[in-house]
């Protein structure tokens, strides 16, 4: 998964490395909370030998875990070997105060929000960095003119800009989410077996709550309630939508018979094994590919919500997974649409080409409002508009020359709208007078 447009630190965030790192720091915490306590009988001299002979080996901890079957166990086993190395024969061992009172799922838990939070960090800046980016083009190409399509069908002029905007709200929304959700998810619990604190006091955990940015939880049951994942997930989900919106609308925009935009295409790239000619949005066809994946993360994380009574471990071996690869296929998402939207290819001159492909049908609503005002009925107006409109589609779908929508209504007696009038009715600009108040609005976004 991690290649060139995807940062390695999203990799190592849910590396055993760096969950081995964050676990020795909230078991060296918990250690110099209890000497600052003062009440288990660590001092605070064992607390600052442990802070500073405390370390780990990847690989000796996997050689401890074959044989122990227990990855928490296995670590502390290997960690405490470390500390003590250096103790002198026959001295009390420092090791012996490491996850006093605690249980597997204080250092678990406390340790995956941890880095939760430090993946969060890492998309909220890709969400800001993509809607900057959707924000300053969406103001280059405020001016270019295109056709809007609903139902895929030609529908009103409108300009290329509004897409960028479009999308530049989106993401606004999604990066006020994902900050919601970091601050949703950074808790961290030491509360014991099952959450009594039974033979920890509750110092141990805000002390070490607070050295790692997180709140404690205010009644864990030995774990951390899995709806604070399930509401990050779901988030991701929205921000792997988003992503997979914006991917969609470029693909549609490059098919062959549009070609109104294309993801950059790089020198001596090449497109297709078979046809020398082919430039293919692969780069958006994989980002909806993967949007697919943290989408259906996200019922994974929901079903982890209900567990056993106060804990099982059901949730565990699915998260691992879930988590990791929802948060680097997000990351890879961005990563693929920050390259490509600020270098997306335009072209204006296709969309004016495709704006009038359907000889002035795209007119027909300001007609259709014309026509009313001279004082013909709407349903009068809708059949004189239609009857045209119909005639020139037809015309356009079988490829035959013929009149374009203006010139039929001209030759329509039933047709009451002056040529002056229909003058400023077939110019695309006539629909966009009121434009300015969307842009208006963008200027006061910002990321």
């Amino acid at each position: 998964m991690i290649d060139r447009y995807t940062r390695p630190e999203m990799g190592h965030i849910f590396s055993l490395e760096n969950k081995y790192a964050v676990w020795q720091e909230i078991e060296v915490l918990a250690c110099e909370a209890q000497a600052e306590l003062g009440k288990s009988g660590i001092t605070r001299e064992e607390a600052a030998w442990i802070r500073a002979h405390a370390a780990f080996n990847r690989a000796e901890v996997d050689e401890i875990e074959a044989v122990t079957n227990h990855d928490v166990i296995a670590f502390l086993t290997n960690m405490g070997s470390y500390i003590d190395a250096e103790v002198p024969e026959g001295d009390p061992k420092p090791s012996r105060w490491v996850h006093y009172g605690m249980t597997s799922s204080d250092l678990g838990d406390t340790a995956l929000c941890y880095q939760l939070t430090q993946a969060c960090d890492l998309i909220i800046d890709d969400c800001r960095a993509l809607g900057e980016i959707c924000l300053r083009r969406a103001f280059e190409e405020r001016d270019t003119l295109c056709v809007g399509r609903t139902h895929g069908i030609h529908a009103e002029p409108m300009t290329f800009g509004m897409k960028f905007g479009s999308w530049a709200w989106e993401l606004h929304r999604d990066l006020e989410r994902l900050t919601d959700a970091r601050k949703n998810v950074a808790f961290g619990a030491i509360s014991g077996a099952v959450g009594t604190y039974s033979s920890i006091d509750p110092f141990v955990e805000e002390y070490v709550c607070e050295h790692l940015g997180l709140a404690h939880d205010p009644l864990s049951t030995q774990v951390i309630s899995r709806d604070h994942h399930a509401y990050l997930a779901g988030v991701l989900a929205t921000c792997a939508a988003t992503l997979e919106r914006i991917a969609t609308e470029i693909r549609n925009l490059q098919k062959t018979d549009t070609l109104e935009a294309e993801e950059p295409f790089k020198k001596g790239q090449k497109g297709s094994s078979a046809m020398p000619h082919k430039r293919n949005p692969i780069t958006m066809e994989k980002v909806c590919g993967l949007s697919r994946v943290v989408k259906a993360n996200a019922q994974v994380a929901f079903d982890n919500v209900a567990l056993w009574h106060e804990r099982d471990i059901s949730h565990s071996s699915a998260e691992r997974v879930a988590q990791a690869d929802s948060f680097i296929a997000l990351d890879h998402m961005f990563q693929c649409m920050l390259r490509v939207v600020d270098g997306l290819i335009l072209y204006p001159a296709r969309m004016k080409a495709n704006l009038d492909q359907t000889r002035g049908l795209i007119f027909s609503s300001k007609v259709l409002l014309a026509l009313v005002d001279t004082g013909i009925t709407r349903e009068d107006a809708y059949k004189i508009v239609q009857r045209n409109s119909m005639a020139v589609w037809d015309d356009v779908h079988n490829a035959v020359e013929g009149p374009g929508l203006r010139e039929r209504l001209e030759a329509d007696p039933d047709c009451t709208v002056p040529a002056e009038k229909l003058d400023e009715i077939f110019d695309p600009w006539d629909f966009l007078t009121r434009v300015d108040v969307v842009f208006k609005r963008l200027e006061g976004l910002s990321f």
